[in-house]
């Protein structure tokens, strides 16, 4: 224990007893498994190999690319990573990001309004613009993810600057799209539920010529959805999604593959910006109503059309190389409701009308160059990486505002037709560049002990709009394996996160220019392999301190234009520890599971933001918690258990509203025949199996109202 203390105690880690008993289960875990390695294993040295030593199932990966920009194995990875496979999300009937996201609990979901997801990890939440990867390229990720498209999810927790630049202290969310396949695939999907959605998909992949050196995989999707909440017409909100996606592998020769990969989405649903909560935290209204008028629409059409290579110069080297080119419009006619000043009773005082139509163009050009190696050195192997990448980024903005009302509830408010091609100050432009340049080396000294050392240098380029920024962002890391199935690491890391510009017509700081924030991060945890490979147990405390805070805050007396202001200054400190569990207990048994405690709030040393001093931000729970199993009865029915627990969390900033905890159970249950030779699989979901009331993420203004219970249906024939 001592040698864990001298690590925090420069940090002032606060232990709690929940903290040390942590510590001690992974201390006694450690003993434990040195004790069954004495009687169960040779005195001799075994060398843990990845290919040979490990087995697999559907419940758990043996490595996340994106944690270390490599296929390292999770165990040799000194950072908390979770890897959320493509199998546990089609259990669940999943049709969006938030979906899959539950299956970690140290992920929360916040606002869902104008049809986008926010997400925060460990409190810290994600920015659009640097927290979140496709394949380990930034993507602006302001609308609904598509998942049909995506082989496993990543969440990398911590700061991950020294490989990506600029992202978030709480960690990165990394996206695994699908690869051609060398067998034909051919599979169809339908799923539907008792409102009436439904969805359509095909997966198909294959080789293409004899010689299989040309592989591809396609996915078409096409969904339409209708939302239990309803508009003040009696109407349901709706949404129309339709999304295409080719990957193209290329052996060009032995040593050199091209892939080329395009997608394209086209999303266009009714807005529901979620419930108001009034001072006491209880919803206005009731939980079906929408303020937003029927009119209001988002229609997003988004294209990535990417290339990459893989050059293999010898056994031991090989070049990585990539660029992609994302192109995001968006039409967001809203109609903006808002309760009156002073006002919690809209059915009396009527709320507040200010529509606005705006078109939103965002344009990211990214690209990178890896130079992997694998060679031995003064009796150390190295594991090496020396590579570059970069971010072009542009957005313009036409926007023209209607005249303002005040309603009563049920009042029909007639579309103001407008067209933001009427704006009269013309297109609000900005664009920057960021730069990355980086070296990591991971060090094996012998059958225990490995280090990892790298650092990143960065440079955002920002021309009349606050100038360059520049940063240094190192990362260290000790992994210490006292058993062939176990190991014990510590990481040291650092965040950038350029802010820009504040964007937001009602904030009082509308088109400020932000200084970056910067985070660092202390993390001890532990992983261990169990039942032959199969099951993994992962568990980490962690301290992260974030500087130069950027915080929004609703005004404590808004103005007809304004209200609220973004300001900056003092530090947040998240501080907490998680466990977890993935992967196959007994033949017949699966299980993914998580669980977090997480102590945040603000220390802002700053005079005019005293009010937030020692506040918790907005949806950070203290606790929360996820699992989901599967147990197979025959080799043709499966059963499933779930339950997620979300701990009570505040709805604003200054923390006088809270929303109650809630636990949630879903039951599954999948059976797979045989049809004409085809094997055809039916699953019936029930989600909010005992109809629970809750409030999930978002704040007093935006909160989104979770749904009752919900039957999901869903079909699939593979050919």
């Amino acid at each position: 224990m001592s040698a864990i203390q001298h690590i925090f105690h420069n940090r002032a880690f606060n232990y709690s007893s929940v903290t040390i008993a942590i510590i001690s289960v992974l201390t006694v875990a450690s003993a434990t498994a040195e004790e069954q390695k004495i009687l169960e294993i040779p005195t001799v040295d075994i060398e843990r190999i990845i290919v040979t030593e490990r087995s697999f199932n559907d419940y758990k990966a043996g490595s996340a690319s994106g944690a270390m920009r490599g296929d390292i194995d999770l165990m040799d990875t000194p950072q908390s990573v979770n890897v959320i496979p493509d199998f546990i999300t089609d259990e669940q009937l999943a049709t969006n990001l938030a979906e899959v996201l539950v299956n970690d609990s140290s992920v929360t979901g916040g606002s869902e309004k104008w049809n986008r997801q926010v997400f925060s990890i460990r409190g810290f939440e994600l920015s659009s613009g640097s927290g979140y990867l496709i394949n380990g390229q930034q993507q602006w990720s302001h609308y609904v993810q598509p998942i049909e498209t995506l082989q496993q999810v990543e969440v990398l927790k911590g700061p991950s600057s020294m490989l990506y630049g600029q992202s978030g202290p709480g960690g990165l969310i990394n996206m695994v799209t699908k690869k051609p396949t060398l067998d034909t695939t051919f599979e169809l999907g339908f799923d539907t539920d008792e409102h009436g959605s439904t969805r359509f998909q095909l997966d198909a992949g294959g080789a293409i010529n004899d010689a299989e050196t040309i592989r591809y995989r396609t996915v078409l999707v096409k969904q339409d959805t209708q939302y239990w909440r309803e508009y003040q017409d009696g109407s349901n909100q709706e949404r129309d999604r339709w999304l295409g996606y080719l990957n193209l592998e290329f052996d060009i020769t032995d040593d050199l593959m091209l892939s080329l990969k395009y997608d394209h989405t086209q999303d266009k649903t009714g807005i529901d910006r979620g419930g108001w909560l009034n001072s006491s935290g209880d919803l206005i209204g009731g939980e079906d109503i929408i303020w937003d008028q029927p009119w209001a629409f988002t229609d997003n059409t988004i294209t990535n059309m990417g290339a990459d290579i893989v050059y293999h110069i010898n056994d031991n080297w090989k070049i990585n190389a990539g660029y992609n080119e994302q192109q995001f419009n968006r039409q967001r006619l809203d109609s903006s409701p808002s309760l009156k000043n002073g006002s919690e009773d809209p059915f009396t005082d009527g709320y507040n009308i200010k529509p606005f139509d705006r078109y939103d163009d965002w344009q990211h050009k990214t690209s990178y160059v890896d130079f992997v190696g694998n060679f031995s050195a003064a009796g150390l192997d190295h594991q090496f990486l020396l590579g570059a990448n970069m971010l072009d980024y542009y957005y313009g903005q036409l926007r023209v505002k209607g005249d303002a009302n005040t309603v009563m509830p049920n009042q029909p408010i007639p579309n103001p037709n407008l067209d933001y091609n009427d704006d009269s100050d013309g297109k609000y432009e900005s664009d920057y560049k960021h730069y990355g340049f980086y070296i990591q080396d991971l060090i094996t000294i012998n059958d225990r002990w490995q280090v990892l050392a790298g650092v990143r240098y960065d440079e955002q380029k920002k021309e009349g709009e606050g100038g360059n920024s520049y940063a240094l962002s190192p990362k260290f890391g000790v992994i210490y394996s006292p058993a062939t199935n176990g190991s014990i690491y510590v990481n040291y890391s650092k965040s950038f996160t350029p802010q820009g510009a504040v964007k937001d017509f009602e904030d009082v700081n509308n088109k400020m220019n932000l200084d970056p924030e910067y985070g660092e991060q202390y993390e001890l945890g532990t992983k261990w392999e169990l039942f032959n490979g199969s099951l993994l147990l992962t568990g980490a405390i962690f301290d992260i301190t974030v500087s130069n805070v950027t915080v929004t805050e609703d005004l404590d007396v808004p103005t007809v234009i304004h209200k609220k202001i973004t300001t900056q200054g003092g530090e947040q400190r998240h501080q907490g520890f998680e466990m977890g569990a993935q992967g196959q207990i007994s033949d017949d048994w699966f299980l993914t599971s998580s669980m977090m405690y997480l102590n945040a709030q603000y220390e802002t040393g700053v005079s005019d933001r005293d009010n937030l001093d020692g506040k918790t931000p907005v949806d950070a729970p203290q606790w929360s918690a996820n699992v989901w199993t599967r147990y197979e009865m025959t080799d043709y029915l499966a059963f499933n258990v779930g339950a997620i627990y979300v701990g009570e969390r505040f709805a604003n900033t200054n923390n006088s509203i809270t929303k109650d905890g809630y636990v949630r159970f879903d039951l599954g249950a999948a059976y797979t025949m045989d049809i004409f030779g085809r094997d055809v699989g039916i699953r019936l979901n029930v989600k909010n199996l005992f109809d629970t009331d809750y409030l999930a993420g978002g704040t007093n203004t935006d909160v989104t109202v979770g749904e009752g219970r919900h039957f999901g249906l869903g079909l699939e024939a593979k050919f």
